[in-house]
């Protein structure tokens, strides 16, 4: 005897339709897309136009071309040439000096208190308030042997080293200009000529000063006139 046959009510019909939602949908004449060739074609002549264009119409500039230009007012401050001109020379220094004691802060300190026994401190020291001319050979040709700062007795191992060559004249002066009026210091600043005087001097040296060869220097100052800050030279009578 046969097997009977399966009732038409048990089909699956959950099955049936995953089937049928698998299928793609089909397509409707003409809405194939655009092949990837025709694709990019069309962003490179998109690009060519558009600096194209860009020239023909004398390229875009955010003054011309804003929108809102119209409502921007203009900047009534004055434009300074070369950056720093008509500054305060003695600001101007102070503010660039800031920077260049990076490379004296890691034995002075940022307080400029310096270590005890080994680093000198430069808040309130006679070296830094003292004669400009001994102050500039220092740190132009560095420094050897034991020195007195402020009472107490400092050897630096291997003594201080001299940054003539690594900075230029005028970044020299300018970080003593900074060391001199700060921490509660106060003395007139240093200028690039002062600086550059010195070298001239001193150009056949290589070695380091010591605190004897500096003593017929300690209260004497480089020749020049003081632009601004403590101590400036008057202006001249009109």
């Amino acid at each position: 005897m046969s097997a009977p046959s399966a009732h038409p009510d048990n089909t699956n019909i959950d099955r049936i339709h995953s089937a049928a939602h698998r299928e793609k949908a089909d397509l409707v004449a003409g809405s194939l897309p655009a092949p990837t060739w025709v694709i990019f074609l069309g962003f490179i002549v998109a690009i060519i136009a558009g600096g194209q264009l860009g020239v023909m119409t004398g390229g875009y500039q955010f003054e011309t071309s804003n929108p809102f230009a119209t409502s921007i007012a203009a900047d009534p401050r004055p434009k300074a040439v070369g950056g720093d001109a008509g500054g305060d020379p003695f600001q101007v220094a102070m503010k660039k000096g800031a920077g260049g004691y990076a490379v004296c802060g890691g034995c002075h300190q940022g307080n400029g208190l310096g270590i005890a026994g080994q680093f000198p401190p430069l808040a309130g020291s006679e070296w830094v308030l003292g004669g400009t001319e001994r102050l500039i050979r220092v740190v132009q040709h560095g420094l050897t042997g034991a020195i007195t700062v402020k009472g107490q007795n400092y050897n630096t191992p291997g003594g201080m080293q001299a940054f003539g060559a690594a900075m230029s004249a005028g970044d020299l002066a300018n970080v003593l200009t900074y060391i001199r009026n700060n921490w509660g210091n106060e003395a007139t600043m240093i200028t690039k000529e002062m600086v550059e005087a010195v070298r001239t001097r001193e150009s056949a040296r290589t070695t380091q000063w010591t605190a004897s060869e500096l003593a017929a220097f300690e209260k004497e100052n480089v020749p020049g006139p003081i632009p601004a800050g403590p101590g400036a030279d008057a202006p001249a009578a009109k």
